[in-house]
């Protein structure tokens, strides 16, 4: 859309509007629905999904740069996964201090000690950017975080682009409408689960999704379980507790949930220590992963996503370790990273920590935690590493440059909230999928995109934690 137009249809009241009602009835259409936040367990009611009422622009080549080097993060996350000496080296200072993270590497431990049972491996990840305009008025693309695990919103991302070509169709876009890129991880990300369900070898077994207690974004997941059964592949939901009370590991450690095998174990909850209730949560967890079942991820290749082997992965020769002899791809993987240093007792985090004290809004402070709101800004980073900055317990954390985004103007569409003229931020995400059988990488691809949106005044981002709003690239 050009800038003309585009601004000349942010100053029309009138026309906004009917676009936002446009926007809801579209939606609405469309299945882009969530549950509401006071009856989370409930679809009797339900509303559309957050939204902004018109596409933000994106430069093209730094979408394809984000799409093409999607397969080598696939294949980068997967070869972490396989290098256990790796993972220990990475997480040693980390899994002093943070308990969360610990618990995780024991349950590795124990799988690794046990044995590897399962030789099929399926990863579905995310990997996030922010697009920032350097001194020299070049735009350059930086990743926020790779996601390894409960990758969210790829089967809800499918619904945008219709929402968005509605909304540009009555504003008198048509052009602009047909630009509109599509879009379906959610076909992708089923494939991917579809494939490991099918080298698992057994008809009669089911893809179980691993749920939490409250799902407001229960149509996200159904999306997917949709696609899976096309291929009458049987699908089940269950909670940490139906595995505690209803869970058991034959003599072959085929894994059985209320006499029902499981071929594939699909995590959408497990990522944050609150989702671990009790002990026989973490007994649940250790179960499946000791299991023959097929899991999305398994313990590895969520270790694998953690902040910490982020910023190690980013040190001068560690991209090498798993891409020998391939500068082309080290090359165009480190071109994403944003600058990432570690918090490790010693000068080179001292050095860190003093950074971020003279200067914390050039920083962000991220501890090992996924689902968005759990990073720290500004100020806030003062107060954090004042409290730490002589302890081990700043270990917890990892610091990393802020990424300057490129500001745009739009309407963002929330239920409830009024509808004004925002200063907005945006990111955009890229899902990957891939599937290993032994040495034989049978399947990776980069199966579509997710691109969020944010009111400039929120550091944070995340849909859980509502300020994000699902959003369509215009490239240009």
């Amino acid at each position: 859309m050009a800038a003309g137009i585009r601004n000349e249809l942010l100053m029309n009241t009138s026309l906004i509007n009917e676009l936002a009602e446009v926007a809801k009835d579209s939606a609405l259409m469309h299945g882009f629905l969530v549950r509401l936040n006071e009856s989370l367990n409930s679809s009797e009611v339900v509303t559309y999904a957050p939204i902004t009422l018109f596409p933000t622009p994106v430069p093209k080549s730094l979408f394809l740069q984000a799409m093409e080097v999607q397969t080598h993060y696939n294949t980068l996350v997967d070869k972490i996964s396989q290098d256990p000496d790796f993972l220990q080296e990475a997480l040693a200072s980390t899994i002093t201090v943070d308990d969360f993270t610990a618990r995780l590497f024991k349950i590795h431990q124990q799988v690794l000690k046990e044995g590897l049972l399962q030789s099929i491996v399926v990863g579905l990840n995310r990997s996030d950017y922010m697009w920032e305009q350097e001194e020299n008025g070049h735009t350059s693309l930086k990743q926020i975080e790779i996601n390894t695990f409960s990758v969210g919103a790829g089967g809800i991302a499918s619904r945008i682009p219709d929402v968005h070509r509605n909304i540009l169709k009555v504003a008198g876009q048509l052009k602009e409408s047909k630009r509109i890129i599509d879009n379906n991880p959610a076909v992708g990300l089923a494939k991917a689960v579809a494939k490991a369900w099918e080298l698992y070898g057994s008809k009669q077994a089911v893809v179980m999704f691993l749920v939490a207690e409250n799902e407001f974004n229960i149509v996200d997941q159904r999306i997917i379980e949709k696609e899976l059964w096309k291929g009458n592949i049987a699908t089940i939901r269950k909670r940490f507790e139906d595995i505690s009370e209803s869970g058991k590991l034959d003599e072959n450690k085929r894994l059985f949930v209320d006499h029902q095998e499981v071929a594939v174990v699909y995590f959408r909850n497990g990522y944050m220590p609150h989702n671990y209730r009790s002990e026989k949560a973490w007994e649940a967890r250790l179960m499946m992963e000791c299991s023959l079942a097929v899991k999305c991820p398994d313990i590895s290749t969520h270790l694998a996503g953690t902040k910490k082997v982020q910023q190690v992965l980013a040190k001068p020769g560690v991209l090498e370790r798993f891409f020998p002899n391939q500068p082309q791809i080290v090359e165009r993987v480190r071109a994403t990273f944003a600058g990432l240093y570690t918090l490790d007792m010693g000068a080179e985090g001292d050095k860190a920590v003093a950074m971020a004290l003279a200067t914390p809004d050039r920083f962000v402070l991220k501890p090992q935690r996924e689902g968005g709101g759990n990073n720290i800004y500004g100020q806030d980073i003062r107060e954090v590493l004042g409290k730490v900055k002589y302890s081990p317990e700043r270990m917890a954390y990892i610091l990393m440059d802020k990424i300057q985004p490129v500001p745009t103007q739009n309407y963002l569409l929330r239920r409830g909230k009024p509808l004004k003229l925002s200063h907005c931020l945006s990111e955009l995400g890229f899902f990957g999928t891939y599937v290993r059988r032994g040495k034989d990488m049978v399947m990776n691809d980069c199966v579509g995109y997710l691109m969020r949106t944010k009111s400039s005044e929120h550091s944070d981002s995340g849909s859980t934690v509502g300020v994000s709003f699902f959003d369509n690239p215009l490239l240009f």
